[in-house]
């Protein structure tokens, strides 16, 4: 899941495209701004939470003081920038896009078939290098004061329990320092989808798959009788590309 920015001086241009951002089930996070300081300020802080770094940002061009490309331009500078994708009503600045590495130019109204294309893109610059299956194949974890190795495999869901990840096996539960967010990053290639803010779920183990209320999604798990895992709205999409439905 990407964390994203979007900056542009109108408001309803804005929400606009943060419907359809959390709409494609792709963004885990979006954060505005309306100018290029609050964007500068926006990334500042994300630096200062590496699970909320800004992983791309949708950059209108034509803003007042600083312009878009002017803040592009800049960002250039940075030692690990964010993906840049353009966001305007103005077809003439494409080529000076390519300049500043933009990722992709779209224009407004953006269409969502285009914006799905824009963010295959931007996960193919961003997506950090898996990594290798001996590194991930077991989590540390704490049981009885002592750290032991679980084996991703036996892994059912995990959930988010205030500052640790519950980490829940076949017929086990372990409490684990490592965030929700690298969880996700490191078990993602193995099968795992974060289906919630605050729940990852390994795919081998869903069962089954329940609307419960207004298209509201709960998933059952084998061997998981007690509990329904909820399936965030923005996250159903992707989900069911996922599991293939």
């Amino acid at each position: 899941m990407l964390n994203a920015l979007i900056v542009d001086d109108e408001a309803p241009a804005r929400s606009e495209l943060r419907y359809l951002l959390e709409e494609t089930g792709r963004v885990d996070n979006i954060e505005e701004a309306c100018n290029a300081r609050e964007a500068v300020e926006a990334l500042v802080k994300g630096k200062e939470g590496s699970d909320h770094r800004t992983d791309v940002m949708f950059l209108d061009i034509s803003m007042p003081r600083t312009s878009g490309m002017e803040l592009a331009q800049a960002l250039q500078k940075l030692k690990n920038p964010p993906a840049v994708v353009f966001v305007t009503a103005y077809s003439e600045y494409a080529l000076e896009a390519f300049d500043v590495d933009a990722v992709d130019y779209l224009m407004k109204p953006v269409e969502t078939d285009r914006l799905m294309r824009a963010l295959d893109k931007v996960e193919s610059r961003v997506k950090p290098a898996a990594p290798s299956h001996a590194s991930v194949e077991r989590i540390p974890v704490e049981k009885g004061g002592r750290k032991v190795l679980v084996p991703v495999n036996q892994i059912r869901y995990i959930e988010a329990k205030d500052d640790y990840s519950c980490i829940y096996t076949d017929d086990d539960r372990f409490l684990s320092t490592i965030s929700l967010a690298k969880l996700e990053q490191k078990l993602t290639p193995h099968g795992f989808f974060r289906v919630h803010r605050g729940y990852i779920v390994n795919l081998e183990h869903v069962e089954d798959v329940e609307v419960i209320s207004s298209g509201i999604l709960q998933l059952g798990l084998k061997g998981v009788e007690d509990k329904k895992i909820p399936v965030s709205r923005r996250r159903v999409v992707s989900l069911k590309r996922a599991l293939g439905l």
